[in-house]
């Protein structure tokens, strides 16, 4: 964990020794991913008991404030970042947020699926939200995936479930609990967002980004487009 804050950090060797072999390029760069001091602040969940958990952990770091929530795992290329277009659909909402997507019915059962009370076409308006759902059982195919925004009242839902033991799937505390409180409360939409997700969790999906990643990057899509065609013996694109 401490690999992550090291991370962020200010890098002084690494910055001596680019400026002393007149890399002026790669120290650019280095030094406009710099954060300011005290701009970044690191929580540890102490034990393993769930997403909920892990969110209820910063509750003194955010306070009484809307907050969003950002899981790694799911990776989004988008011209807008997926979490600006949530936000800008909060403004009109002021309701607790869930990034969505459509999936094949067939792989329902690998997410967390929205019940639909009304279509607004980018916006829905939630009535339940089912955990990983049999193909029977899912009441849609609009997966949420792992981006939120989130009002203070569903932190206070997290506190209450911990206090009372109310532990969900596996035991734990779960976040999607203390959302799905809310959906009678402050309400819950979910957003079809703009943009390609992949799903990091998974090597395949890792790859695939990667693979994606590079060749949206002008500086390397020639040299790294050739070496795919060459490797699998792809044919031309057509003109």
């Amino acid at each position: 964990k401490s690999a992550l804050e090291d991370y962020f950090d200010h890098a002084p060797h690494l910055e001596d020794s680019l400026k002393s072999k007149g890399k002026d390029d790669l120290l650019e760069i280095l030094r406009s991913t710099d954060m300011e001091s005290g701009a970044i602040a690191y929580i540890r969940q102490k034990m393993a008991m769930g997403l909920g958990h892990a969110v209820w952990c910063a509750r003194r770091l955010i306070g009484n404030e809307p907050f969003a929530v950002i899981l790694p795992d799911d990776v989004i290329a988008a011209e807008t970042p997926c979490l600006q277009q949530m936000v800008d659909a909060y403004q009109d909402t002021g309701a607790n947020m869930v990034a969505a997507m459509e999936v094949p019915r067939e792989k329902a059962s690998a997410y967390g699926i929205l019940d639909v009370a009304r279509d607004m076409g980018d916006k829905v308006l939630v009535k339940g939200m089912v955990e990983k759902p049999s193909l029977e059982e899912a009441p849609s195919n609009l997966a949420v995936i792992g981006r939120y925004i989130l009002t203070p009242k569903v932190l206070h839902n997290l506190d209450q479930n911990l206090r009372h033991k109310r532990f969900g799937a596996g035991g734990e505390l779960q976040l999607t609990d203390a959302i799905a409180q809310e959906i009678d409360g402050q309400g819950v939409y979910g957003l079809r967002f703009n943009g390609q997700r992949f799903d990091c969790g998974s090597k395949a999906g890792f790859l695939q980004a990667t693979v994606s990643f590079a060749l949206a990057r002008p500086e390397l899509r020639g040299e790294f487009e050739a070496y795919l065609r060459e490797m699998f013996a792809l044919p031309e694109a057509a003109e």
